[in-house]
């Protein structure tokens, strides 16, 4: 991939991530702010797997598997507290 497309692709992530930021800000309801920051980690992984084969960092790889797992959980947990709210 030459240089432009990467850049290209970077641009466009940051793109996703700020609208899902706008969301999360805006969201008129918790459920809504909640899968907005789902929204954000999944975003943050994708810049992070993009810039560990881009610059050839297999490690951060890893970073975004603990970001995922961590997400994973924060999700469960929020379920979990919305069913016993109701």
């Amino acid at each position: 991939m030459t240089e432009v497309l990467w850049n290209l692709i970077m641009l466009l992530i940051s793109a996703g991530f700020i609208s899902a930021f706008i969301r999360l800000v805006r969201g008129p309801h918790l459920p809504d702010r909640v899968i907005a920051l789902d929204l954000i980690s999944v975003i943050a992984m994708g810049f992070i797997i993009t810039y560990a084969v881009r610059f050839n960092q297999p490690n951060f790889v890893d970073v975004a598997i603990i970001i995922a797992l961590i997400t994973f959980l924060g999700t469960v947990a929020f379920s979990y507290y919305l069913e016993k709210r109701v």
